[in-house]
């Protein structure tokens, strides 16, 4: 959780530089690539409010209205973000670079006077942008090294993996918006370089309508990825029968009738099961074959928080025993 909420105040000062420096040059140059950098900038800082707000939620202890706590938030927050990211960064970005093409118009790349001191006009966006570039390569670096965590702590194949798999929502999201962050950066600072070099102010209207296209792509997949969560998404099949595993080889154990895993909370999981044990053990017995087993579930998930038995034997039945991990 902790290393979360670095990674996201990471992005939200990032993120806020960078929004101030992204508005002053469009003040002075009038470029519809930094105009759309600028929607993206301020789009993202409020973002990381939405997830710091998340966190601070999801932190909350469980109550009488929600026995699983409030882990949840975090996916919530997580989706709201990639609407916001879609309706707002991606939409009026788009918006405004297909006004662009539609009707050009150069950028005012005239050279700006300062405090009584004339300076080139376009290295102002250049300047900003590689600024940009900087802050944003120092908040990716800290979601990159997180998840790279992540991807060696469950040996995953890679990102694409962690991608669909990983339950940490707020540094996936963190993570995504960086990518796109320096991905936009770069593509305006391509597209007003090429400006200035032809004359042609197409170029700089089509790296704002192409920021825009990237940004409700990626907006799209992210709230994809957060709906697995919000409706209750379970384990990976592998993952699931490695834990299904650990039950069904538990001494006693005649057969695991149903097993059920369920994410109620970024990297927590709760686990339940109806189990049939030996016709020939008695109550005592079983008590600490329940005990075993829910000791081997935590020890083989650190993610498991929660675990739910159900005993059976053949013949019928018994009362549910259930104990919580916290």
């Amino acid at each position: 959780m902790a290393s979360s909420k670095s990674v996201v105040l990471a992005a939200l000062f990032a993120n806020g530089a960078i929004a101030i420096l992204k508005f002053v040059g469009f003040l002075l140059t009038q470029s519809p690539a930094m105009l759309s950098e600028t929607y993206h900038s301020i789009s993202d800082t409020g973002n990381q409010v939405f997830l710091l707000i998340g966190l601070r939620y999801g932190e909350r202890s469980r109550s009488r209205d929600h026995p699983f706590g409030y882990g949840k938030a975090q996916f919530f927050y997580s989706f709201l973000v990639s609407v916001l990211l879609f309706g707002i960064a991606g939409w009026e970005s788009a918006k405004h670079g297909y006004d662009a093409i539609l009707h050009p118009h150069a950028p005012d790349l005239a050279d700006p006077t300062l405090l009584g001191y004339t300076f080139p006009g376009v290295w102002v966006n250049y300047a900003v942008l590689l600024g940009a570039i900087a802050f944003e390569a120092y908040a990716f670096k800290k979601a990159h090294a997180n998840i790279s965590d992540q991807i060696e702590e469950n040996d995953w194949s890679g990102f694409r993996e962690a991608f669909h798999k990983t339950s940490d929502v707020t540094v996936l999201t963190a993570l995504t918006e960086d990518t796109i962050a320096l991905l936009g950066a770069g593509i305006a600072l391509l597209g007003i370089y090429l400006t200035r070099v032809t004359g042609n102010p197409l170029y700089d209207a089509v790296s704002a309508l192409l920021i825009g296209v990237m940004l409700m792509g990626f907006a799209v997949a992210l709230a994809w990825e957060n709906k697995r969560l919000l409706l209750g998404e379970s384990l990976p099949t592998e993952e699931e029968e490695r834990l299904r595993n650990v039950v069904k080889n538990t001494e006693g154990v005649a057969d695991v009738v149903d097993f059920r895993t369920v994410y109620f909370g970024p990297e927590t999981l709760l686990v339940t099961a109806d189990v049939a044990f030996d016709d020939d053990l008695d109550t005592e017995t079983m008590d600490e074959r329940i005990s075993a087993i829910e000791t081997a579930l935590v020890e083989a998930n650190d993610h498991v928080q929660k675990v739910y038995i159900e005993p059976e034997r053949r013949g019928g039945s018994a009362e549910q025993i259930g104990d919580d991990f916290e």
